[in-house]
């Protein structure tokens, strides 16, 4: 997507450890248009697999999936990675290691909010290593339901998250993906 190549050219910034810095338009401060022209973008993406529900993971991924879902008319489930009192005891739960945090923590969803019927479309701004993405996989099979695809925002082409779970058989679709050079500058991958 070359409006969002175009932002990450001009305002991201790499850090050591392959840590991507994208604050300042994407999971801190939200470029409203940007997210919007995405949500476009998915819609065109999977709008043919007419999922029912798009599943994220908190925090980042809930704007950018909540603009999505505007166009493909349909709620948003987000996983929580904290209990909450507002959370009830039957939920389906995942164990996620963090890639950008170092930590590993469960993730949950209320039973109530993915039915056996659902298809479900997952969301999310970063792809690294997959991890949390295989946490909202095993989430969608626990609830019975489908998994109609994965639409990331970035993907990072130097970690094997992404070609992992294109080899598993998931319709995984990223809207911009980053490699490193030889010197270990960011460079955009071939587009899938």
């Amino acid at each position: 997507m070359e409006l969002l190549k175009q932002r990450i050219l001009n305002d991201a910034e790499l850090k050591p450890g392959g840590v991507v810095i994208v604050s300042g338009f994407l999971n801190h401060r939200m470029d409203i248009p940007l997210i919007d022209e995405m949500g476009k973008e998915f819609y065109r993406l999977f709008g043919d697999k007419k999922p029912t529900v798009i599943l994220t993971i908190e925090a980042s991924g809930i704007g950018i999936a909540c603009i999505a879902a505007r166009y493909f008319g349909v709620n948003v489930v987000f996983a929580k990675k904290s209990q909450s009192r507002n959370l009830t005891e039957k939920v389906f739960c995942s164990r996620v290691r963090s890639f950008t945090k170092g930590t590993v923590f469960d993730v949950k969803v209320d039973q109530r909010y993915i039915s056996p019927d659902d298809r479900v479309l997952i969301i999310d701004d970063f792809l690294a290593d997959g991890e949390a993405l295989r946490g909202l996989i095993d989430i969608v099979n626990q609830a019975g339901a489908e998994v109609v695809g994965a639409g990331i925002c970035i993907e990072k082409a130097f970690q094997p998250g992404g070609r992992k779970l294109r080899e598993a058989g998931l319709n995984l679709h990223s809207l911009v993906r980053l490699d490193l050079d030889a010197d270990g500058n960011l460079i955009f991958a071939e587009d899938l």
